[in-house]
């Protein structure tokens, strides 16, 4: 990195400046300069001084990496994959490319990368496996050191979801199309084998974890087996838990133990022999995969030779602390602030409901429809839709995001379960304004493909239906869907991982989405207080493995399988009076990049930059505003310096003042002022206008008003009087001169009420 600063300034000026740099770009050697000196900085031992000239590329090569490493360098000559100058990369996906290859050249075997949800993992995985690929790195000649370009790896990509496997078989289209194998059950089946023949290979654990049931000499019900690593099969056939031996202990170690079985089944990744991938990326892999309860950890274990990247959006917290105890420390991190602050990540609003009815206690005049229902119980938000369904709440919830939002942005709907998410899919298309039946779809494990289909659809930016999906569990993470502009929680979030994937599908940028909106039912907002939200990984016992195996902790929540409920949800039915009583209360909020609490203006100020300052206080802006000309002006000064109709109408919608006159959105950003609609401010003007002016002005200057509440400030321009005057007198001059009086004196009418208008209330 390189600060340079003017001529006239001290050489050092950039200093501090180069340092940040250098810190965040990862870089060793940054400089200062004048044009005239430099200063040189050596980050890792913190060497500093006057150089006399800048080192070569040769040189800064040498003086990074004193120690000669073949690997390495064979990885510095593949080029990133660009797609022809189109497809560029950020500096921190440079950088997180470049410690995993680093960490490989070095010798790691288990890497962890943690990048926040939307910051492009997939993207680093296929760059990673296009510098392998093109390299010919593969374990045969990265343990025996050979300096000779081998074989080419054979490198796996392993998700939970089919979603995900297949979203990154689509980002690695630059492989030639003989190097991508997708390894499907059906394929698998209609072959009788595994696919071997291929470079990249993607799938999914369940896949993985199928395979035919095979005769066994135990009989049929439990016995008592000796193995090495043991695996509990997830197929959706399968019976409730299903333990096997492996081949051997997967480390070489006898590694033995006793368990209970049911009858032995076959698994297809048994088919590959251990050392098959050189190269094996877990996706998500907080999910499961390096977990030691987790149903998939077995896996990893019989792959144990292949050099094994871990992906993850989350810091280390209690409930994945097995996670970075099986990858050691990540080789790089970049958070949820990081990429808000750099730009890489849209920032979001919270708009908190609370309503009467967030908690509930049964008294007789109530219905009870069907099931049971203790009286004088209170039911709390962790009940509801659970053990307790009352449908006119979860309407009235409908209703009060869906006249928040513009109903023509995509949007995700989190409920309690399934089958709440069918109800809240249901409510939502009886309250839409689109006609088309498919506005919104319910999406959870028990829809299937079509549930598949439907998501896809939703990824689809030039698709708009469906709009609005519902769920549960499954949409929580993983989905690549950029233009999601509201994210409505309906039911409680329980773990911050699960808090900060969800909060990661508003994330993603797209061409107009300057923020997104969290509808919040559930008080979720309050874990923005937790010191977990965006923290740092913390230190890593690296003992982990032979000497301290993993703590055990309960698996991760998966989404839940068709539902059997064991005992009947009671569903209430309000007596009329309570179901038209139900009131709300509404408050946005503003965070920033490290979960605190903004103010809106300083939220506009990390959107659109800072206000300029055409007026010194709270009186020039009013008078300003009075005037129809010294408006026009203000206006286009704004719009000169980027506030033009646009920004300043996307700031009515962030404050909630769409009804709002703009004056209020300067005067909110500007001052503080609580925002007031058109209407309010017209009606409070009424009487001080009736005051100065005769009673047929007074109907024309009403007639203006009700265009200005319905309209807008523009309605109250210059160029509006005329019309509006032939539109009051349905096309005649006339008959508007002979009511107002010449145009000289209809003009000061027009101009001459608006200053009671903008008038502060009480003066």
């Amino acid at each position: 990195v390189i600060e340079a600063k003017r001529w006239g300034l001290p050489h050092t000026e950039g200093l501090a400046q180069a340092k940040q740099y250098a810190h965040k770009l990862g870089v060793r050697y940054t400089y200062s300069t004048n044009g005239q000196r430099i200063y040189g900085v050596d980050m890792a031992t913190g060497k500093e001084g006057d150089v006399a000239a800048y080192p070569s590329p040769e040189e800064l090569w040498k003086m990074t990496f004193a120690n000669a490493n073949d690997w390495r360098d064979r990885f510095a000559e593949v080029p990133f994959e660009d797609r022809g100058g189109t497809w560029g990369s950020r500096y921190y996906q440079d950088i997180a490319v470049n410690n995993v290859l680093e960490a490989i050249a070095d010798g790691q075997q288990r890497i962890l990368l943690t990048l926040a949800t939307g910051t492009g993992k997939t993207f680093i995985a296929f760059q990673l496996a296009w510098k392998l690929f093109h390299s010919r790195w593969n374990l045969a000649d990265w343990k025996t050191g050979s300096r000779d370009a081998g074989r080419r790896p054979r490198i796996l990509f392993l998700a939970d979801r089919n979603i995900l496997a297949d979203q990154a078989y689509n980002a690695f289209s630059a492989f030639p199309e003989d190097a991508l194998v997708r390894i499907a059950p059906d394929d698998i089946r209609k072959k009788g084998r595994v696919p071997k023949n291929g470079s990249v290979f993607f799938t999914i654990f369940q896949t993985f974890m199928s395979g035919p049931s095979t005769k066994q000499s135990l009989p049929p019900g439990r016995g008592k087996v000796r193995m090495g690593v043991e695996i509990q099969s997830v197929s959706a056939a399968s019976t409730p838990s299903l333990t096997l031996p492996l081949h051997g202990g997967g480390d070489g170690s006898s590694g033995e133990s006793l368990v209970d079985i049911q009858p032995e089944r076959t698994f297809n990744f048994g088919e590959y022999p251990p050392d098959f991938f050189d190269f094996i990326v877990i996706d998500e892999c907080h999910r499961g995969g390096a977990n030691d309860e987790g149903t998939w950890r077995g896996i990893l274990e019989y792959f144990k030779p292949a050099v094994q990247l871990g992906l993850t959006a989350t810091p280390k917290l209690t409930d994945n602390v097995d996670t970075y105890a099986y990858f050691g420390d990540p080789v790089y991190v970049y958070s949820l602030k990081e990429g808000i602050n750099d730009g890489f990540l849209t920032p979001f609003r919270v708009k908190q409901f609370a309503t009467t009815l967030d908690e509930y206690t049964y008294t007789s005049d109530d219905k009870l429809v069907e099931g049971e229902i203790e009286s004088g119980k209170h039911y709390e938000e962790k009940d509801f839709n659970r053990t307790i369904e009352i449908e006119a709440r979860e309407r009235y919830r409908v209703k009060l995001f869906m006249d928040s939002i513009d109903q023509r942005e995509k949007t995700l709907v989190f409920c309690a379960n399934q089958a709440h998410a069918a109800l809240v899919r249901d409510l939502i298309n009886q309250a839409k304004t689109s006609s088309d039946p498919n506005y919104c779809v319910r999406v959870t494990a028990n829809d299937g493909e079509r549930g598949e289909q439907f998501l896809r659809e939703f990824q689809d930016n030039e698709k708009t239906i469906p709009t609005i999906l519902t769920t549960s569990q499954k949409l929580s993470t993983g989905v690549d869907a950029r233009n999601v502009r509201n994210i409505v929680l309906m039911r409680p979030v329980n773990s911050m991982i699960e808090f900060k994937q969800i909060i990661g599908r508003g994330t993603r940028l797209f061409d107009g989405k300057d923020y997104f909106t969290i509808f919040d039912f559930v008080q979720a907002h309050k874990m923005f207080n937790d010191p977990e939200w965006d923290g740092e990984p913390i230190a890593v016992d690296s003992d982990y493995g032979d000497k301290s195996p993993a703590p055990k902790l309960p698996p991760v929540a998966k989404e839940p399988r068709p539902e059997y409920e064991t005992k009947q949800k009671a569903r209430i039915k309000l007596a009329d009076g309570k179901e038209r009583t139900i009131q709300h209360i509404a408050v946005t909020t503003f965070w920033g990049q490290d979960g605190k609490p903004l103010s809106a203006a300083q939220f506009l100020e990390l959107l659109f930059g800072k206000l300029p300052e055409f007026f010194k206080d709270e009186d020039e802006l009013r008078a300003i505003w009075s005037m129809p000309d010294t408006r026009k002006k203000l206006l286009e000064g704004l719009a000169e310096k980027g506030f033009g109709k646009d920004q300043l109408t996307e700031m009515q919608k962030i404050i909630d003042a769409e009804n709002s006159d703009l004056f209020d959105v300067l005067a909110h950003v500007s001052f503080a002022l609580q925002p007031i609609t058109r209407e309010e401010r017209a009606g409070r003007a009424i009487a001080i206008i009736n005051a100065h002016f005769n009673s047929k002005q007074q109907s024309f200057l009403d007639f203006v008003l009700s265009h200005y509440v319905k309209v807008g400030v523009e309605e109250l321009d210059q160029e509006k009087l005329r019309p509006l005057l032939l539109l009051k007198y349905h096309d005649s001059i006339s008959e508007a001169v002979a009511d107002l009086g010449n145009p000289e004196d209809i003009g000061k009418v027009f101009m001459g009420f608006q200053k009671y208008l903008y008038q502060e209330v009480g003066a």
